[in-house]
């Protein structure tokens, strides 16, 4: 006994769930879709009937509403591997699958018809097929067959909306499943097993019952002679031509996967469509053709863009037949159909995502202090961390007078030693580091081999053969890779220890920065870029002096199981300073009066040093260093572009606001804030130099407009520009 699908249950109870269209039962068409336990997009046709399930329609003319998180359980993944696997299992499949087993071969096999919708296939090769129950991943050893048959054209004409319209194959299965059809006319092919009346001629137009307009009541065909026939019916079959459903085949170009069956039949080609809907799924009408074709669109590829068909839930089943027609009525040789890529089938977000894990966005080990204070948390770098506490201007001020504290525990941090460290570093770095004394930093760009930046941060000696590396927040796990790579390349004796999960640090900034240093216990903190150890509040630090906000600054280095005792001893004698946290909202403001980088956010994929105006990063009379070869190449080529600093005297644009020069776009800004001590607003934007002319070497613009304000360009900060609050 054949399982009913919940299309053929509902058709036998008189119900439709769309407004009409031609079924095709094969799973080649959008008009038997309808949202099934919440799923949308679900293909009724192919989903077995069973007691309590919930099924509504789509809502007419508007999108269904898509599953919401936490409805379903997460879907399972299977990693299955075998030998062969056969997609489909009509005859040909069934047979292909058999022929495989014969051979020793251990065979999977998939059908739609079993619940086992194959929906892509992928370099390995690897097949994803989704399953009543869970994604299975296979990976044949020797090859994958494709058997999945033929679908039926479906018709275009004026009224191939109606109700009523089947296709030659799902009228005689929806004739076994007890449907009522009524009189059914068939056009073409006529079904096997159904009385019905075969007419022929040109199909004209399906016109809509009396007695209910959203059923079809007569199908118009028109003769050799050119004279119109009016067929009454209460059904059409429709045996139109058959063309393969090969777009498994089509997206699996190149790798070792064969077609068995239908599926190599040539395509049926229908006649030129004249009127009517083409594509059901996106609404694009033969009118649409013939505007896009007007207007240059006259190739496949550029059809599907133009209009948007082939790419709704059908895929193009439905209505590529009908377009390759069209175009080649236009006398355009007939196109081969357009590449297909997965997926073939609508995915829910908890399918997409089987055996996919979220690696949870890490926190610092002062996460809890940051909420119980009422921080809000955001995700940056790669982890949770405070964006403000609740009052930014406050959290601002304390820095600028007084004395702030923030968490920089999510810094990258690595110890680099061993007999050749100053060999690997000097080699990374573009500027000198054997010159670099013990207990000295250094501010350093780290290039690749194109000379671009992909990071920055500190070079801090502790011994001959000992330094600590440090990188911004998003760059560690990179810049591990990287330092780890260079030192196996080149074969040197290094030790290599990433430390920024096992390490917090704390930066201590403002006027009032040592003061609040020496009631922790640090008698003699170190001057500007150096650094020492100290005991601080009870924690044993390392301390680094440097600063990002303009002040004086020492990050606080200590292990993460010591962060809350340190902080909170910092918050307890700092109380009568005023110190208070501050959170990265504040730090924007605060680096940005500085004119500092953030590199990934002020910095794009080619930024050069020269481009991002830090030639003073680099040393080019160090016979060697990463990049290098790349940065006396381009050097020599005109500077096209620079990241600039500009401030204008209204409210501050939103990050990637277009930087215009007069009616001429000529950048983007990348960071911009309001600055409380300066009264103006300050950003950082990449500007493109423009022509001197006369001769004269190309110049950035020192006036431009910004979200419609005028905006200077400056090549100094306003704030601080000898850097000597930093270095008091």
């Amino acid at each position: 006994m054949v399982t009913d699908s919940v299309l053929t249950h509902l058709l036998r109870r008189g119900e439709y769930l769309t407004d009409g269209g031609a079924l095709c039962l094969g799973g080649d068409c959008p008009h038997c879709l309808a949202t099934v336990d919440g799923v949308a997009y679900v293909r009724t046709c192919q989903t077995p009937f069973r007691q309590r399930l919930s099924v509504q329609a789509h809502p007419a003319g508007d999108l269904p509403r898509l599953e919401s998180r936490g409805e379903r359980a997460p879907v399972p993944a299977r990693t299955i591997h075998c030998d062969v696997v056969v997609i489909g299992q009509g005859p040909a499949g069934r047979r292909a699958a058999e022929e495989a087993r014969t051979d020793g071969k251990h065979v999977v096999t998939l059908d739609s018809g079993d619940g086992q919708d194959a929906i892509g296939i992928y370099p390995g090769p690897l097949v994803v097929a989704r399953t009543n129950d869970s994604m299975w991943q296979l990976y044949p050893r020797d090859e994958i067959i494709v058997a999945t048959g033929a679908a039926e054209i479906q018709p275009v004409a004026p009224g191939n909306d109606l109700r009523g319209l089947v296709t030659a194959r799902a009228t005689t299965v929806l004739a076994a499943a007890g449907v009522t059809l009524g009189r059914v006319v068939a056009v073409g092919t006529p079904p096997e097993g159904v009385v019905a009346t075969s007419v022929s001629g040109e199909l004209v137009r399906f016109e809509p019952a009396a007695a209910d307009p959203r059923r079809v009541g007569a199908v118009v065909l028109r003769d050799s002679l050119g004279t119109e026939h009016s067929h009454p019916c209460d059904t059409v079959s429709l045996g139109l031509g058959l063309t393969p459903r090969d777009a498994l085949l089509r997206m699996a170009r190149g790798m070792n996967v064969r077609g068995v069956g239908d599926v190599l039949l040539p395509p049926d080609v229908p006649p030129c469509p004249l009127d009517g809907t083409v594509c059901p799924c996106s609404g694009v009408t033969v009118e649409d053709l013939r505007s896009v074709h007007a207007r240059g669109f006259c190739e496949l590829d550029l059809v599907k863009r133009a209009t948007l068909a082939g790419t709704g839930p059908c895929q193009g089943a439905a209505c590529v037949p009908h377009i390759r027609a069209f175009l080649a009525a236009q006398g355009a040789d007939l196109p081969t159909p357009f590449t297909a890529r997965p997926v073939t089938r609508q995915l829910t977000l908890g399918e997409v995502a089987a055996g996919a894990h979220h690696v949870a966005t890490p926190r610092t080990a002062l996460d809890a202090e940051h909420r119980a204070l009422g921080a809000h948390m955001e995700r940056l770098g790669g982890w949770w961390r405070p964006w403000h506490y609740g009052d930014v201007e406050a959290e601002y001020t304390a820095v600028r007078t007084g004395v702030s504290i923030c968490d920089v525990s999510t810094l990258g941090k690595m110890q680099v030693s061993g007999p050749d460290a100053v060999a690997l570093l000097e080699h990374l770095y573009p500027v000198p580091i054997s010159s670099l004394a013990t207990g000295r930093s250094r501010y350093v760009l780290m290039l690749d081999e194109r000379g671009y930046v992909a990071d920055d941060g500190l070079v801090c000696r502790d011994g001959d053969t000992r330094f600590t590396l440090t990188f911004t927040s998003g760059g560690s796990t990179f810049a591990e890779l990287w330092v780890r790579d260079w030192a196996e390349s080149l074969k040197l004796d290094v030790r290599v220890m990433n430390q920024t999960m096992s390490l917090g640090a704390i930066n201590v900034t403002g006027p009032r920065a040592k003061e609040l240093l020496v009631r922790a216990g640090v008698t003699d903190p170190p001057g500007f870029l150096r650094h020492g150890t100290a005991t601080v509040a009870g924690v044993p630090c390392r301390l680094f002096r440097l600063s990002f906000t303009g002040e004086v600054s020492f990050e606080l280095h200590h292990a993460a199981a010591d962060s809350v005792t340190l902080w909170q001893g910092l918050m307890r004698l700092g109380a009568d300073l005023g110190v208070r946290p501050h959170g990265l909202e504040a730090l924007m403001k605060l680096r940005l009066e500085m004119g500092h980088i953030i590199v990934g956010q002020d910095t794009d994929f080619d930024s050069t040093p020269r481009r991002l105006n830090h030639e003073w990063a680099v040393r080019l009379e160090k016979p060697s260093f990463v990049g290098r070869a790349a940065i006396l190449r381009t050097n020599k080529l005109p500077l096209d572009r620079q990241l600039c600093m500009f401030e204008m005297d209204g409210n501050a644009p939103a990050e990637g606001a277009t930087i215009w020069l007069g009616a001429e776009y000529v950048g983007d800004v990348t960071s911009s804030t309001w600055s409380p001590t300066l009264g103006r607003s300050v950003m950082l934007g990449w500007v493109r130099l423009q022509p001197g002319g006369n001769d004269e070497p190309d110049e950035l613009p020192t006036k431009v407009s910004i979200d419609g304000q005028h905006a200077r360009r400056v090549t100094r900060r306003s704030f601080d520009p000898e850097g000597i609050r930093a270095r008091a």
